[in-house]
């Protein structure tokens, strides 16, 4: 526990604190227009030794901060994890994130430097924010376009936050771009030549996965992730094992018509996996998922057709790039999506402006920028020369 200037800062080192710790988010952001709470459970995993592999490579601290009132008027919290590396880093560098604060810079300022003489301890020389202590697919980034509804997993808060970090002295290390579009609206004329070209060869095929034979679809989406995306990843290939695991966990949200796997002489090359934003639930449960909470997700499902759609997952096998197979799998989900489901609005989880490549794939379809997230970075060592992101 710690005393400053009118403040004191709580380290969280037992269960009561940890329950304060979500708390205090819920205290902050609670009149913060169109905030939707996380599940309190999706929070506590990430700092959950048990369900968190992270701990494995990694270590982390969290603090609260409340005014000489008694008021909770932040959080933070600062990660080690010797497996986050991004391509052409010159410098040890840490983590910190579930930052929240009032518009008050001194506290904010305490915060940072909290997290950073934290980091600095256990020799980093540079701090990347707010991220998360895990997968970037969650908790990652701060929003600074677009302040709508949040996707499940998805970062939220109030606009001020961005000038609390840019006046510490955080710079955008890469920006996080998401991408909607409106589900009836015709795809770009390109994306029909492209695929009519792909189908004209037997040898490709595209479909939805079979709930009942998951396993298989897991599989498959470890084959094509191990050529795809590892090297945005961890670098370590994921086992099939690890692939169903997710699967697992996705199938009883999981809408299986809008969740492709295009292949070539029956070997898959490429997916696209899509799910039903499941905030549009969640925002009715208050962070809860007890049993009462469970049956009345349940319920909403059955009795609230859900028209917003996700994209989490889009790629193809290095192979296969550029030659149509990506305007094949979407025109062939197409025609089910489009004309056969209840969606209307589709929003794609954010794609890093290092990956060109993925923003020109997305922007193809149609899609505008939505909103954007950024991810920042600061070195410690104030007269270094600072790099954003190297492009991909």
């Amino acid at each position: 526990m710690k005393q400053t200037a009118g403040m004191e800062l709580i380290l969280v080192d037992n269960p009561q604190k940890a329950k304060l710790f979500i708390e205090v988010h819920a205290i902050i952001n609670k009149h913060t227009t169109n905030w939707i709470r996380p599940l309190d459970k999706d929070i506590e995993q990430v700092f959950d030794p048990k369900k968190n592999k992270t701990f494995r490579s990694g270590e982390l601290a969290r603090w609260i901060l409340k005014d000489n009132n008694g008021n909770y008027i932040g959080r933070i919290a600062a990660f080690v994890n010797k497996k986050y590396k991004t391509v052409g880093d010159e410098q040890p560098t840490g983590g910190c994130g579930f930052f929240d604060c009032i518009d008050n810079q001194e506290a904010a300022n305490l915060l940072f430097d909290t997290a950073k003489n934290w980091l600095a301890e256990r020799g980093m020389e540079a701090m990347d924010g707010p991220i998360n202590f895990g997968e970037r697919d969650n908790w990652w980034g701060l929003v600074v376009e677009g302040f709508h509804e949040p996707l499940y997993g998805m970062n939220f808060n109030p606009p001020y936050y961005q000038k609390l970090l840019e006046t510490y002295g955080f710079q955008p290390f890469f920006h996080q771009l998401c991408f909607s579009l409106n589900v009836r609206d015709r795809v770009m004329e390109k994306h029909y030549t492209r695929h009519d070209a792909i189908a004209k060869d037997p040898a490709y095929s595209a479909r939805y996965i079979d709930k009942s034979n998951l396993k298989k679809y897991a599989e498959d989406f470890a084959t094509i992730y191990n050529q795809a995306w590892k090297q945005h990843g961890s670098g370590k290939d994921m086992a099939p094992a690890q692939a169903y695991l997710i699967f697992k966990k996705m199938k009883m949200v999981m809408d299986p018509k809008v969740v492709w796997f295009v292949y070539h002489n029956d070997v898959p090359i490429g997916c696209w996996l899509n799910l039903p934003e499941l905030n549009q639930y969640f925002k009715h449960l208050n962070g809860k998922f007890g049993l009462f909470q469970k049956l009345y997700f349940l319920w909403l499902k059955m009795t609230r057709p859900n028209k917003k759609l996700t994209g989490i997952v889009f790629g193809l096998i290095p192979e296969f790039q550029g030659k149509g197979v990506d305007s094949f799998m979407i025109m062939e989900g197409a025609k089910i999506i489009q004309h056969e489901l209840p969606y209307t609005d589709y929003e794609m989880q954010w794609i890093g402006d290092f990956n060109p490549k993925m923003v020109n794939v997305a922007a193809s379809l149609g899609g505008f920028v939505s909103r954007k997230l950024t991810t920042y970075r600061y070195l410690f060592d104030r007269t270094k020369e600072f790099h954003r992101h190297p492009t991909v």
